[in-house]
């Protein structure tokens, strides 16, 4: 039996028995009558902006209720939006699934209108009384207190109540579109057998082949193929940027950045901090590039050299052994942490294998209390491995932050991260003590590449965005602009690592990342995380025991601060360009290592 016919899909009867049972119809149901009460209910008690109020009796009530009524129904209506995603996720031609979204993203948009009318209630009280009056509030101060900063970046009730209307047929229809584009799309392949036809997520996995031509020839295919299709997602990408702006400007913030750091939590001098701290990293990174390259007898690598395997024999990680391997190393943690990797496994929460509609990438989403899904499309590699490892970690962030109140159970994007990079690097260090020379090499290579996406390329990502939403400020991108600036960022990025003159100028195209209007530059928390987490890592090998105390009482917090705030309760202070360096070193002294390793091979 080969190893795609094993591989799980995940479980949903768990949740509702089918998209058409009676089950999910009544929690729909449920879901919109849950929306006109809780609705009904902020119309009596005039729950929207007001002038500055007075913190009594009646609003201090009025708080309490609507805090409870409105968690219970986004936490439900959470539940059935994932539940739904889910089966458009593993196969986007699934109309009826389609459908149910369509429907279900309409009554989002209600509840998105009482939050922003919650929070626009609860930045017109003067929320040091409120947390002095009321337990609940006291509970939520930091919710409480950063709504009054949300309040003042507030359009005019009716500007936004049309705002979210109108979102649905522009932004959210315009990521649906790239969506459901970029996982149907065919692309036509040359082999050795001739012209074959495989899915877009398919032939992207063919970038980890071992033979050259496989990968230059999916290379091929995959740019003509983002050709062809490159006007509706440059139409899609414009749209969205052109959306962004506008609430940016309107909503009283100096640019769209400025939102993504409101909403990760970070200020600005953090950010330049580390983005300082990853380009000194650069020449280390192209050292790896080059070394990687003299491995594989090239004098320099193309775009589709990138995830190469150095090694013609890697040792192949068929899923059962990767799940007990990963079983294995959680447990040597803690046997909380293997708990809950068993149970994900056992009970089906993991996707794994690639299919026709299905989307690329991977994945983990929060569906209910402690149960998470992890969609993943695995090969059986270390890095597919290792992918699942980091999903799990995710995973277990959200198992963490289940004994929260709901609306403290986030992360910001910054720190969404942190248990997905701690697990992998839990895996990681493990199957290095266990293996030989050539497979030491892979491991490394598998590693140093992962952080080389994160670093170097997510910079690449990030000065993309940022000169297209700088450029679009004034008019639309065509088609060749977007490659330009994707191919501009890459160069300044990769530098002398790459052969300059391939590269990806469709990565623009690829990336779902860029094409959402509530999270713009959804790249530079990626990097945050990355560092952030090989940080505590580090602090883990220092002292394992005190470590273990604190960690599981760091993940259930992070929606309770700002990232500077939360970091420094656990003596971590992100704003200084020492603990990013430090970080950095961790990748530096495996770039060296990986080297030596390359060279021994090649005496």
């Amino acid at each position: 039996m080969s190893t795609a016919t094993r591989l799980p899909h995940w479980d949903m009867t768990t949740v509702y028995p089918s998209l058409e049972s009676p089950e999910f119809v009544n929690a729909f149901r449920s879901i919109v009558d849950r929306i006109d009460a809780v609705t009904a209910f902020f119309d009596e008690r005039g729950i929207d902006r007001q002038d500055a109020s007075q913190v009594d009796e009646t609003s201090v009530s009025s708080f309490e209720t609507a805090t409870s009524e409105l968690a219970a129904l986004v936490e439900d209506l959470n539940t059935v939006y994932v539940y739904v995603s889910c089966f458009v996720s593993t196969d986007s031609r699934d109309d009826t699934a389609q459908a149910r979204l369509s429907e279900l993203q309409q009554h989002f948009v209600r509840v998105t209108l009482l939050d922003t009318r919650f929070t626009a209630w609860i930045g017109s009280l003067n929320s040091d009384a409120l947390i002095t009056r009321s337990d609940v509030a006291r509970q939520l101060a930091y919710i409480v207190r950063r709504a009054r900063i949300e309040a003042a970046h507030m359009m005019s009730p009716a500007e936004e109540s049309l705002s979210a209307e109108l979102n649905l047929s522009a932004g959210t229809a315009w990521s649906k579109l790239h969506g459901n584009l970029s996982s149907q799309l065919a692309v036509n392949v040359r082999t050795e057998d001739g012209d074959d036809t495989r899915p877009m997520s398919v032939v992207r996995n063919m970038a980890y082949d071992s033979d050259r031509e496989v990968r230059r020839a999916a290379y091929d295919a995959e740019v003509s193929t983002w050709k062809d299709n490159a006007l509706p997602l440059a139409a899609a990408l414009n749209s969205i940027k052109g959306q962004t702006n506008t609430l940016a400007r309107r909503r009283g913030w100096g640019t769209a950045l400025d939102v993504a750091l409101f909403e990760n939590r970070i200020d600005r001098q953090t950010l330049d901090t580390m983005l300082a701290a990853a380009r000194e990293s650069f020449p280390d990174f192209r050292r790896y590039l080059r070394a990687k390259a003299g491995a594989l007898g090239l004098e320099r690598l193309a775009w589709y050299d990138l995830f190469a395997p150095v090694n013609a024999d890697t040792r192949s990680w068929e899923f059962e052994e990767a799940r007990d391997f990963l079983l294995d190393q959680f447990g040597s943690y803690s046997d909380r942490l293997r708990r809950f990797a068993s149970r994900a496994f056992e009970e089906r929460w993991i996707d794994a294998e690639p299919r026709p509609g299905k989307r690329d990438g991977a994945y983990c989403v929060s569906l209910r209390g402690e149960e998470s899904r992890v969609l993943a499309n695995f090969r059986p590699t270390y890095d597919g491995m290792s992918t699942l490892a980091h999903e799990l970690g995710h995973g277990y962030h959200n198992f963490n932050l289940a004994n929260q109140p709901f609306l403290l159970r986030t992360a910001p994007m910054t720190l969404a991260e942190t248990a997905s990079i701690f697990c992998e690097t839990i895996v990681r260090e493990a199957a290095l003590q266990r293996a030989g020379r050539e497979e030491q090499i892979s491991i490394l290579e598998a590693s140093i590449q992962s952080n080389c996406q994160v670093v170097v390329d997510i910079v690449s990502r990030f000065l993309f965005e940022q000169e297209v939403c700088e450029r679009r400020q004034q008019r639309e991108l065509s088609v060749d602009e977007l490659n330009e600036i994707m191919l501009r960022s890459q160069r300044q990025t990769y530098g002398d690592g790459l052969n300059e003159s391939v590269l990806h100028p469709y990565m623009w195209a690829v990336k779902g990342h860029y094409y959402s209007v509530a999270r713009p530059f959804y790249n530079f928390p990626y990097m945050f995380g990355l560092l952030f987490g090989l940080g505590l890592y580090a602090r883990y090998r220092q002292d394992p025991d005190e470590f273990r105390r604190s960690y599981d009482e760091l993940l259930s917090s992070t929606g309770t601060a700002d990232v500077a705030e939360l970091t420094g309760r656990f003596g971590i202070d992100v704003t200084t360009p020492d603990f990013w360096q430090a970080s950095l070193d961790i990748i530096r002294h495996d770039i060296e290592r990986f080297e030596q390793l390359i060279s021994r091979n090649n005496d």
